[in-house]
C-alpha cells in the first residue's frame, strides 16, 4: 500500500476531495444565481441525452372548433400541432491546478487539506462566475461556445435571427416582447420611482393570460432602486420566502392581479446589463444538463507531460432553453 506521504497519494487526494465536493456543487452554483435557483426549485433542471437538446413546442390549433346544432357536420381538420426547438449543448470547465512543489511543501494531512481547500474554493467561485456570465450573454463568447443566455432568449430586437433553430423572422409566435421605457408607454419617458409601478402594471396586464404570465422579475440596480423608492413603507414587502431567506435582495410586486418576485440582479461585478429588467415566465424556461457532466469532476487528476504539476477539471454540459416566449418580456430604458 502506498504511503500517505507519497506525492502520488497526495495527487489522488485532490481527486477524492473534488469527488466529495461535487455532490453539493450543483446546489452551490444554483444558489448563487436567482434564475438557476428558481428553476431548480420548480423542477426545471432536467437531464437530456443525445447530441442535441430538444424542447417540444405546442405552437398551433387545429382550427376545427365550431358551434353546431342537430345533424350539422362537425369540422375535423388535420393540422400539425407540435414541433421541436433544438439547441446544441455547450460545455464549460474550470481547472484545479497544483504544482508538485506545492504538494510537497504542504506534506502532512492537515496542511494538504488546507491547500486543497483554497484551490477548490477558488475553482468553485470561478465556475459560478463562468455560468452567471453565460446566463446573461448572447452565447457568442468563447467562439460561440457559451450557454445561449438571456440576451438571446429575450433580445431587444425580437423579429430577427433564430433561436433554438427556429426563425424569429418567419415565426411571430416564437418572439418574446420588448418595451423601451422611453417610448412604449403613453406619458412616460424613463424608468423612475414615479413611473416604474405604472410600467410594471402595464407589462403584467399586457403579457398575462389567465393564470399565466411573468412570475419573476430580474432588475438591474437602476430599475430595482426605482421600484424600491416607489413603494411606501406599508407596501415595501421584503420577500421572506425562499428567495429572501437564501440571501437574494428581493421585494414583492403586487398589481394587475399578480404577486411576483422582484429581484436585484445588478450590483458589484454583476453581469446584468444596466437599465434593464427581465420579466420571466419561469415555467417556460429549462436548464438542461447532461447527467454525466453536471458540475462534477471530469475523470481523474492528470499530470501534464512537460510540467511537474497535477490538474483536475470540474465541468458542466448543457444549455438554457425555452418552451414558450408568450409571457417573456425585456424592459429597457434607451434614455435613462
Amino acid at each position: 500500500m502506498a504511503s500517505i506521504n507519497s506525492t502520488a497519494a497526495y495527487q489522488e487526494t485532490l481527486s477524492l476531495a473534488l469527488e466529495d465536493r461535487s455532490a453539493g456543487l450543483q446546489d452551490l452554483v444554483a444558489n448563487s444565481n436567482v434564475l438557476l435557483y428558481t428553476l431548480k426549485q420548480k423542477g426545471m433542471w432536467k437531464e437530456y441525452s443525445g447530441p442535441a437538446i430538444r424542447e417540444r413546442l405546442l405552437y398551433n390549433e387545429t382550427g376545427s372548433g365550431i358551434f353546431y346544432s342537430g345533424y350539422q357536420f362537425l369540422n375535423p381538420v388535420a393540422a400539425e400541432l407540435v414541433n421541436d426547438a433544438v439547441w446544441t449543448p455547450k460545455m464549460g470547465a474550470v481547472s484545479v491546478v497544483l504544482s508538485n512543489e506545492e504538494i510537497l511543501n504542504n506534506s502532512g494531512e492537515s496542511q494538504m487539506m488546507d491547500i486543497l481547500e483554497v484551490h477548490i474554493n477558488a475553482a468553485e467561485q470561478e465556475l459560478m462566475d463562468l455560468v452567471d456570465t453565460a446566463l446573461h450573454s448572447d452565447g457568442t463568447g468563447y467562439g460561440g461556445k457559451q450557454f445561449t443566455g438571456l440576451l438571446t432568449a429575450l433580445p431587444t430586437t425580437t423579429n430577427s435571427g433564430t433561436y433554438g433553430g427556429i426563425s424569429r423572422v418567419d415565426n411571430a409566435i416564437w418572439r418574446t416582447t420588448t418595451y423601451d421605457a422611453n417610448s412604449a408607454f403613453s406619458g412616460i419617458t424613463a424608468v423612475s420611482s414615479t413611473t416604474v409601478r405604472s410600467i410594471m402594471n402595464q407589462i403584467m396586464t399586457l403579457r398575462s393570460r389567465g393564470k399565466k404570465g411573468p412570475d419573476l422579475v430580474l432588475m438591474s440596480s437602476e430599475h430595482y432602486n426605482a421600484f424600491d423608492a416607489a413603494t411606501v413603507a406599508i407596501q415595501r414587502i421584503n420577500d421572506q420566502n425562499s428567495l429572501g431567506k437564501n440571501g437574494f435582495a428581493s421585494l414583492k410586486y403586487y398589481g394587475a392581479g399578480k404577486q411576483v418576485d422582484v429581484v436585484l440582479e445588478g450590483g458589484i461585478g454583476s453581469n446584468m446589463a444596466a437599465n434593464v429588467s427581465y420579466f420571466l415566465d419561469t415555467d417556460s424556461l429549462r436548464f438542461r444538463y447532461h447527467p454525466e457532466r453536471n458540475f462534477s469532476k471530469i475523470g481523474k487528476a492528470q499530470m501534464p507531460i512537460n510540467q511537474d504539476a497535477v490538474v483536475q477539471h470540474i465541468g458542466i454540459m448543457g444549455e438554457l432553453t425555452m418552451t414558450n416566449p408568450l409571457h417573456m418580456v425585456k424592459l429597457y430604458d434607451s434614455s435613462p
